[in-house]
């Protein structure tokens, strides 16, 4: 029988334990943790956002980064399929908006709990609370792992799923990354992904709170835009955040932060033709009332200052002292405010890890390193991310699968 080593208990590492125990191996599952899935119980606000329930070229669509490598892993395990597992193992889903799957009972401990059923029942071993110091290699082959304890585990396969470095407070601190590495890996640079951006305007911070739906916000890098969507986003004390901002983070590398922008348009309903036959409209009916009172039939109150501070115009002159090129000012911001980025918000905070072991060095269909035999690779640790949705986690289950099923045999 084939002893299969995983190393880390989150959603990737607990998928690898099932498939390599399912067929035929003797397998050890160790994490650093006193409990497995940590990250799965935070995820979705508790709630557990676990798949998409789309198809695969779907699915591809939305990872921005080295989205292909993904077919087979997909392939092998599918959003339906996932849903399949899930349901086998007691814990029932709900489809909601934008085809975001949960479990029915609104807990993500439902997920852990399905997946910790079968690995019971598949008689895994699993020791909780243990370190791993280092990959234990000889001529390009792994042989096992050394324990911070001083012990080594021989085995015949190893599965590196210890994760990325978001949210570090679950045990996520990039031990994979350096083990990887230093086995002959290449690490592409490791950055915060799914995260708020912070901005080098300060008025942000002044509308801290304040949500925005139906708006489009569009990235632009040297003045060439890589990224427009409609949807929902919300200042912060730092910048912004939101749906749009989380998914707009994937396109923003951190390494040449300098050089994008972000545009946002409050009324991508209305051209702007449209939008200054509205205001003509409303200060005509209104012509004694402040231009404060105006804009604020439009957008909501603080954000309608916001504009008027920026345009130069006076919150309490009246609608009808407005001069043609103020209007076109307070038009243009509308349709297009423009702020400056200068960082991503931290690991604590960022949903994900950009970045990690490159794709050109892991077999796309087994998850096996190119460069170590009997390593495997899965879930955040490899360079590729999805946008928010439950991809991110079904790449971590389907990639942890494939990987278990291969080093069974």
């Amino acid at each position: 029988m084939k002893h299969v080593i995983i190393v880390g208990g989150g959603a990737s590492g607990m998928m690898a334990a099932i498939f390599a125990a399912d067929n035929g191996a003797d397998v050890t599952l160790i994490d650093r943790n006193n409990k497995l899935g940590r990250k799965l119980y935070i995820t979705g606000k508790g709630r557990c956002n676990v798949t998409n329930h789309c198809t695969i070229e779907e699915f591809i669509k939305e990872v921005p980064r080295n989205g292909k490598f993904l077919y087979s892993a997909l392939h092998f395990l599918s959003p339906d399929q996932m849903i399949g597992f899930l349901k086998e193992n007691g814990c029932d889903v709900v489809v909601e908006r934008g085809r975001r799957v949960f479990p029915a009972s609104g807990k993500a401990s439902d997920i852990t709990k399905a997946l910790e059923k079968r690995i019971k029942e598949l008689c895994v071993t699993v020791s909780k609370e243990e370190r791993v110091e280092s990959l234990v290699i000889q001529e390009s082959i792994i042989i096992g792992v050394k324990l911070c304890s001083g012990a080594i585990i021989y085995s015949n396969a190893v599965v590196m799923a210890t994760g990325g470095l978001s949210y570090p407070q679950t045990g996520s601190t990039g031990d994979g990354y350096t083990f990887l590495n230093k086995a002959g890996h290449s690490i592409i640079d490791t950055q915060p992904g799914l995260c708020a951006l912070y901005t080098k305007e300060l008025w942000p911070a002044s509308l801290m709170g304040l949500s925005l739906t139906n708006v489009v916000l569009s990235v632009y890098k040297t003045g060439r835009r890589i990224y427009h969507s409609l949807g929902e986003l919300m200042f912060t004390h730092k910048g912004l955040s939101g749906p749009l901002v989380l998914e707009a983070s994937s396109y923003i590398n951190a390494g040449c932060i300098d050089e994008y922008n972000i545009s946002i348009d409050m009324k991508p309903g209305l051209t702007t033709e449209l939008l200054e036959k509205r205001l003509m409209k409303d200060i005509k009916n209104s012509p004694n009332v402040s231009c404060h009172s105006i804009l604020a039939k439009l957008l909501p109150n603080r954000l309608a200052g916001i504009i008027l501070g920026l345009s130069g115009v006076d919150v309490n002159k009246k609608a009808c002292q407005i001069s043609r090129s103020e209007r076109q000012d307070i038009i243009q911001l509308v349709k297009g405010i423009t702020l400056s980025i200068c960082q991503h918000a931290s690991f604590e905070e960022a949903i994900i890890t950009r970045g990690g072991v490159s794709v050109k060095e892991i077999d796309v269909q087994t998850m096996e390193s190119k460069i170590v035999r009997g390593l495997y690779i899965v879930g955040e640790l490899i360079d590729v991310d999805a946008h928010t949705g439950g991809y991110n986690l079904q790449i971590a289950f389907s990639t942890g699968a494939a990987a278990g099923y291969h080093a069974a045999f």
